[in-house]
């Protein structure tokens, strides 16, 4: 698939959504940016429903130009703010039971999927942990991992990953990399101005579309410094250190 089109329909007070559409093409990343309540959620959701006219937003979502076949399944993945796992196993054999319920090899899936999920999250995920005592990062990472490499999705719906404690550039990055659409909904600047355009929210309707600009650009360098810095300082003080002044030279 190479391309996701959103036609715009109605806000929450019944007037057409200002941007008409959105295009969004293989490999590219789109942030989803308003206020809680704006209807970042709703865009999402119409998008997992592949909506046709039927929801409440009225919106149409195209595939490669046109409407998705009736019935058609396992186009689009999602990662929500909470990462729950219902079963109880080792990761390992979850991996492997990902990809045989998607015709794949699971023996060589595993390694490559720990390999992925341990350089976004700072806690490293063993191959004999148990799902359910995994962290949030962990999960998340491990979900993020899951999609670029086994599902064979080409949509993937990102719900606030900020709040994961997780590598965001590099997630976004393994993601779109492999040729995945990706569109993340998100509060955090760093992860904003990550992607190159983004669609301002208000009132559940799509109020903008902005592409990201050069100055833009330099201030996401800056945004990216403290992040970076606020992540180091968040694992020194996990793990018993304490913050010294000269760290930061």
């Amino acid at each position: 698939m190479n391309t996701l089109d959103i036609l715009g329909g109605k806000n929450r007070g019944g007037s057409p959504e200002p941007v008409e559409r959105v295009r969004v093409r293989s490999g590219e990343s789109l942030a989803v940016v308003g206020p809680t309540g704006s209807g970042k959620s709703e865009l999402l959701a119409d998008i997992a429903q592949l909506a046709q006219g039927d929801t409440p937003s009225k919106r149409h979502v195209l595939l490669d130009g046109r409407p998705p076949l009736i019935g058609a399944s396992g186009l689009v993945g999602t990662l929500s703010q909470r990462t729950n796992f219902v079963m109880d196993a080792d990761v390992g054999s979850f991996i492997r039971m990902h990809a045989a319920v998607l015709g794949k090899d699971g023996s060589g899936c595993v390694e490559r999927v720990l390999a992925l999920a341990n350089e976004l999250c700072g806690e490293p995920v063993d191959a004999v942990d148990r799902l359910q005592g995994l962290s949030g990062g962990q999960a998340r990472s491990l979900m993020i991992a899951d999609i670029a490499l086994i599902s064979d999705a080409p949509v993937v719906l990102i719900d606030e990953v900020e709040n994961a404690g997780i590598d965001k550039h590099r997630a976004l990055e393994a993601l779109t990399g492999r040729g995945k659409i990706v569109l993340t909904a998100t509060h955090d600047p760093v992860l904003m101005l990550m992607n190159d355009r983004r669609v301002v929210m208000r009132g559940g309707g799509m109020q903008a579309l902005i592409e990201r600009d050069g100055e833009e650009r330099v201030r996401l360098e800056d945004l990216a410094a403290c992040d970076a810095e606020l992540l180091t300082a968040r694992d020194t003080l996990r793990g018993g250190g304490r913050l010294r002044r000269e760290a930061r030279a």
